[in-house]
């Protein structure tokens, strides 16, 4: 008698962690997303008329959620800001679905780009797949950088301290009061307080998205 009422309450508690899983996960999901900033407001459209890397390369923006950035040639130089994106933004977001980072890189920088990655990889522990690199001429670089269509120029190294959001769609993605659009990785500051919020805003705006899809074809 008192095991068959020992084996009722573990099936009660059992219930009660599964309800609590189920009403409590999806609260501290939204808890997450809603912690930012702009909430559940989208993130503006800046531009549409990025070039697809895709054009140049086997890797696309269109269907990823995409961090672009250009190192430039001396990619020492950009290690201290690959570094601050890879443990306040990459290290955070990374297991989210179609999330990539991507660097636009000038050709004979293969072997610099390599060790960057394995130092990241090293510093964060975490799997850096989603650190992703072309390797364009220089003219093409610029070209994509141009299409950005932000008041912001490479330097003489063909590179740049800023990184931008492009959405699923292609479009470049940033806030209406930020004149450059970007973010600027030397400042931990603008990554954790303005670059965290967007991501999150962008990841919350698809994410809803889709529920409303899978809801509509319920209906």
């Amino acid at each position: 008698m008192v095991l068959c009422l020992g084996i009722s309450n573990l099936h009660h508690v059992k219930k009660y962690i599964v309800l609590t899983v189920l009403f409590v996960l999806p609260l501290v999901v939204y808890l997450f997303f809603a912690s930012g900033i702009n909430h559940f407001a989208k993130l503006p459209v800046v531009t549409n008329t990025v070039v697809d890397i895709a054009a140049f390369s086997g890797e696309k923006f269109k269907g990823n959620i995409t961090i672009v950035g250009f190192l430039g040639l001396d990619v020492s130089q950009q290690k201290g800001n690959a570094l601050n994106l890879n443990q306040k933004i990459y290290k955070r977001f990374q297991e989210f679905e179609d999330f990539q980072f991507l660097m636009v890189q000038p050709k004979g920088t293969e072997g610099s780009c390599q060790q960057l990655v394995e130092e990241l990889s090293r510093s964060t522990q975490v799997d850096t797949t989603g650190w992703k690199f072309v390797f364009l001429d220089l003219v093409q670089i610029q070209l994509i950088f141009d299409r950005l269509n932000t008041p912001l120029v490479l330097d003489e190294t063909h590179g740049s301290p800023y990184v931008f959001i492009i959405d699923k769609d292609g479009a470049l993605r940033g806030r209406d009061d930020n004149d450059n659009v970007g973010y600027d990785a030397r400042s931990v500051a603008d990554i954790h307080n303005n670059m965290v919020d967007d991501v999150k805003v962008i990841l919350a705006e698809y994410r809803l998205a889709l529920k409303k899809y899978n809801a509509d074809r319920k209906i």
